[in-house]
């Protein structure tokens, strides 16, 4: 059992940056590949980064490769989204998810339904 609770979210301005954190409780961190997601009002949720179990592979949506990097630090278990000249298009509730793998440097992927804990989300909003 893995429990995810993500922080960070908030108001901010277009342009701004903001720093997303996700703490997983359990001792197997690491066996985990990890990911964030996130959903606008009206729209599924989407794919946003992801990182192996390692954190020596990232993955990125086109829509946000070269503002957003995702990391992980395994001692701490912890994963972390910076996000950098965010956009009001960027306005949404931000989820971190955990999945399961074998390999140690595999892409997680980008389909919700393979993920095996959800955090509760944290909202994100820009102002244009």
């Amino acid at each position: 059992q893995v429990q995810l609770v993500e922080s960070g979210g908030g108001l901010v301005q277009t342009g701004d940056s903001l720093r997303l954190s996700c703490a997983a409780s359990g001792r197997t961190f690491s066996s985990y590949a990890m990911a964030w997601f996130r959903q606008a009002p009206g729209k599924e949720r989407e794919f946003v980064a992801g990182i192996s179990r390692s954190g020596g592979r990232t993955f990125y949506a086109d829509s946000v490769k070269g503002h957003y990097t995702i990391s992980r630090d395994n001692t701490k278990n912890r994963v972390d989204l910076q996000m950098d000249s965010l956009r009001p298009e960027d306005t949404a509730v931000y989820y971190c998810a955990a999945r399961l793998m074998n390999l140690l440097h595999t892409d997680p992927g980008t389909d919700r339904r393979n993920y095996d804990y959800w955090g509760q989300g944290t909202q994100v909003t820009v102002s244009s």
